[in-house]
């Protein structure tokens, strides 16, 4: 999934994304609300871990222009405020989960996951397509029972072509779901990966270019 992580302790944020990168997923970072506005006005995120206080533009505020202007990401907020009050209050802003600091970094992944099965449309907590298998929560795929060891990049691939169903997906969303916002967009990233998750997947081959339009699975 593609992340973005609105924090502004700088080691906490790079904690975040480093753990939520070896997890497979793409994560850009924000250092205050309006850094963050900036990347959800041009990226289509699933997930915004956001904390609540934040310089120039409060993460109240973020929240709340999030859903004036119709953004789809689900949104993860933090606070240090442990008081109920505080939790309601996120929540009735628009937040769709609450996380108090401090927290244990596997249960904010695990709030992650729950969170991009709500996305638009559901994922299934377990992807299953042309005998492919993919378990996002153990990062584990089988092809027709047999364990397939992917890089990270391949499973964040694969997961995207799964997610979709059978329906194409363009290298464009591959690159804005499976790499941050740091990748080059005419490099051969995508196509090399896809090569790669071939050769490992095995035959018969699943999945299919269409040119000029993206890849599918079939």
């Amino acid at each position: 999934m593609r992340i973005l992580v609105v924090e502004d302790e700088r080691l906490l944020a790079g904690a975040i994304a480093e753990w939520l990168r070896e997890e497979t997923h793409a994560v850009d970072v924000a250092g205050d609300g309006a850094a963050a506005l900036e990347r959800i006005a041009v990226n289509d995120y699933d997930v915004v871990i956001l904390d609540r206080d934040l310089p120039r533009v409060h993460g109240d505020d973020v929240c709340r222009q999030m859903i004036s202007t119709g953004a789809e990401a689900r949104v993860l907020m933090l606070t240090a405020a442990a008081e109920v009050g505080d939790r309601v209050a996120g929540l009735t802003l628009g937040a769709d989960d609450y996380l108090t600091k401090p927290f244990a970094l596997p249960e904010l992944s695990a709030r992650v996951l729950a969170l991009g099965r709500r996305s638009r449309p559901g994922v299934p907590p377990v992807l299953r397509l042309a005998g492919i298998t993919l378990d996002p929560a153990r990062r584990e795929v089988t092809r027709d029972g047999r364990y397939v060891s992917l890089s990270k990049k391949e499973f964040a691939v694969l997961f995207e072509l799964l997610r979709a169903g059978g329906t194409v997906v363009s290298a464009e969303q591959l690159l804005e779901k499976a790499w941050d916002e740091h990748v080059d967009p005419f490099t051969g990233a995508v196509r090399l990966t896809i090569l790669k998750l071939r050769r490992k997947l095995g035959d018969p081959q699943v999945i299919e270019t269409l040119p000029g339009v993206g890849y599918r699975i079939s």
